[in-house]
Order: C-alpha cells, then structure tokens, then sequence
C-alpha cells in the first residue's frame, strides 16, 4: 500500500473511532444527566425513584460496551464482532473493578483508554477476519478480549494519571484566573463542538467540572444559536433550529472547510465565558459538552446553584442559556457579515 492510500485511509478510520466514541458517550450519559439529580432531589417523594437511579447508573458504566458495539457498527462489523470489541473495551476502560474477587461497576472509565483500546481492537478484528472463517465465534471474542483488552487494561492506569494532571491542571488554573479559563474553556468548547472530537468525551476525560463545565456549556450555547441565526436566512427554519434542538455538528463540514464562519460564535464564547465566571454558573463532568441539547447544561447549573430551583435562578439561567446567546449572535453576527463583511451568509447554508 502507497503512502498516499494509507494517509487517505487513516482520515476515515479516525473518524469512525471519534464517531463511535461521541455517540456512545452521549447515548450513556443523557438519561443520567438530565434526570439525575433531579430524580434523587425527588427521591424522599417516592421510593420508586431508587430503581431509575439505579438505571442511569447501570448505563454510565456500561459505556465501555455502548462505544466499542457503535464503533464496530461504523465499521460494518456484524453482531459477534461488534459484540467482542465492545467486551475488550469495557473490560479496559475501567468500571470495572475487582476487589477480593468480587467484581463492581461504577463510573464510566477513562474514555481516552476506551478510544485506543477500541482502535487497537479493530485493527486486530480487520486482520483476522477473512482468517478465522467457522472459527470465528471461538477465536474473535477471545483474542479480542484477552489480547487487546488485556493491553488496554495494563494502559489503563498510565492513561488515567495523564488525564487526572490534566484535569487538576485545569481545575487549579481555574482556581487562580477564573475568568481568563473560563474564557479558554468556553472558546475551546465552541469549536469542538463543530469539529469531529466529541465535547462530552473530553470534558469526561479531564473530570471537567465547576465553573468549567458550566463555561463549556455556555460555549456550545454560543455555537448553537449563532449558527442557528446566521444561517436563519439560508436555511430551513428546521435545519437551522435543530442546531438548538439538536446539535451544532450539523454544520461541521461547513465550518471546516470554511473557518472563519465561526468567528461571530467564538466572539460570543468569549462573552458567555466571563458569564460563566462571574455568575458562578457550575455543572459536572457528566453535564459539560451538551449545552443547551436536553436542557442538560441549564438543568445541572440549577442543581447546583446556590438556592437551587429559586425564582432567581431560574431567570438568571434562561437569561444566561438563552437570552444572552441569542442577543450576542444577532449583534456579533451583524458586525461579521453586515459591517466587516467578512462572512456571506450563504456560507452557513446546508445541503442536508
């Protein structure tokens, strides 16, 4: 194989892997992650709220087997393939844990260790199988789980201690110039949003929390209206509208292949920051990189607010969510492409 052919190939096997890994994420974490904490506020109300608890619980840790089974679907893997890999990369993605033989689920794992196990994983299933043939069901599912399981296992605390620095890093440097990495965070998040990297898996790998999250939130917020509004004029009301409803990846290819039509989102980012910072708006690891999707990051900055669901806070959250979004779109979007003339607004149109 040339070079040139294993550059081409390499592109499309990423994607598939962050793909997998986005999707995956989000399908575990969202019955959690706008239920949660509402659920267990609800719990001295009726019982019967524990099980449902105990339901979320059960999807986030399986999260391992969810992301390895989509991304061998991404990979046109039939059922026993898929099923293998998705084994190997729960097994070292690390919720599982084992103490005196008895064995636990808890936690996600370490979704950066789930992406090489995964990718490791494929590539060892592409290899065998056109050689495995009626062995198949014996020799995928062992090797895959032993071999590549095993290495993502042995991986697993080198890849976790990166991680933690990382996010102590962050939460540290928070600490210090709460403003300033808000800022960062929520610019930072603005354009993952609209780049293949998926936010919810890397606000889970550095533990992102706090004022953080909440700043990550507020950063695809200023993605999702602003191209929601900047593409009013060129797209259907529902193409434009499901940047809100559903999520700003929508315009990816467009953002990629034309950057600097993300400017008026990022300059809002920057505004939702200092928001963030000074109105201490906060969320978890699990809430961060949803934004407005779910009502997610609204519903957890709630939760943790001082005084909870209060009057206050209440307006102080769709005011900051939503109000604020929409208000620094219109006016950064009209500086872009009506002063500056920078941007032509046919460049936000979609050809879905």
């Amino acid at each position: 194989m040339s070079k040139v052919s294993q550059k081409q190939s390499a592109k499309p096997f990423t994607m598939n892997i962050l793909n997998g890994l986005a999707l995956g994420t989000v399908v575990v974490l969202i019955p959690g992650a706008i239920l949660g904490e509402l659920m267990k506020a609800l719990l001295p109300l009726w019982s019967g709220f524990g099980p449902l608890i105990s339901a979320t619980a059960v999807a986030t840790s399986m999260m391992g087997l969810v992301i390895g089974m989509l991304i061998g679907g991404n990979f046109k893997f039939n059922p026993i393939q898929s099923a293998s890999l998705g084994l190997a990369v729960v097994f070292a993605g690390g919720a599982a844990n084992i103490a005196n033989g008895v064995i636990t689920m808890k936690g996600t794992g370490d979704i950066i260790n789930m992406g090489i196990t995964a990718a490791l994983g494929v590539l060892l299933i592409q290899f065998l199988s056109d050689k495995t043939k009626s062995f198949t069901l014996i020799i995928i599912p062992t090797l895959t789980l032993l071999l590549v399981g095993g290495i993502g296992h042995f991986m697993l605390p080198y890849v976790k201690m990166i991680t933690t620095i990382i996010g102590q890093g962050i939460a540290s440097l928070l600490g210090l110039q709460p403003i300033l990495m808000s800022i960062l965070i929520a610019m930072i998040f603005c354009f993952l949003i609209v780049s293949p990297i998926t936010t919810v898996g890397i606000a889970l790998a550095i533990s992102l929390s706090g004022i953080g999250s909440g700043a990550a939130n507020l950063g695809i917020c200023a993605a999702s209206f602003g191209l929601c509004i900047a593409g009013w004029s060129v797209n259907s009301k529902g193409t434009a509208l499901a940047h809100v409803l559903g999520s700003p990846k929508i315009s990816m290819a467009n953002v990629l292949s034309k950057p600097k039509i993300i400017l008026p989102m990022l300059s809002s980012s920057v505004v939702l920051g200092i928001l963030a910072a000074l109105f201490n708006i906060q969320g978890t690891p699990a809430s961060a990189g949803f934004g407005i999707s779910g009502l997610i990051g609204p519903i957890n900055a709630l939760n943790l607010a001082a005084g909870g669901w209060s009057l206050t806070n209440v307006l102080m959250v769709l005011v900051i969510f939503i109000g604020a979004p929409i208000i620094l779109s219109l006016f950064f979007n009209y500086v872009f492409i009506k002063m500056l003339k920078v941007i032509d607004p046919e460049d936000y149109k979609l050809d879905l």
